[in-house]
């Protein structure tokens, strides 16, 4: 029995192997495959260019997050203003 080896991609796969690029948990043969797939497919050069740039804004941004006790803070007023609020 000869194995055959598998190039072409469809789209949904593709994706699947973009998404694990940008974590770089695609393997090589993965990469590679996407990189034929996306010489043909125009939809598809556009989700990998989205994610790109999603995943460069993400990680450029200047976003802080609350500490946890702000946030158990702003629960408990929450919770009160409700309780308030029903009765």
């Amino acid at each position: 029995m000869s194995k055959k080896v598998k190039v072409v991609i469809p789209c949904d796969e593709a994706n699947h192997v973009c998404d694990k690029t940008q974590y770089k948990e695609a393997s090589f043969w993965e990469m590679i495959k996407l990189n034929i797939h996306l010489i043909y497919c125009r939809a598809c050069r556009k989700y990998t260019k989205n994610n790109a740039l999603l995943t460069k804004s993400i990680t450029n941004s200047k976003v802080e997050c609350l500490n946890k006790d702000c946030k158990e803070k702003m629960k408990q007023k929450l919770e009160k203003a409700i309780k308030e609020e029903t009765n």
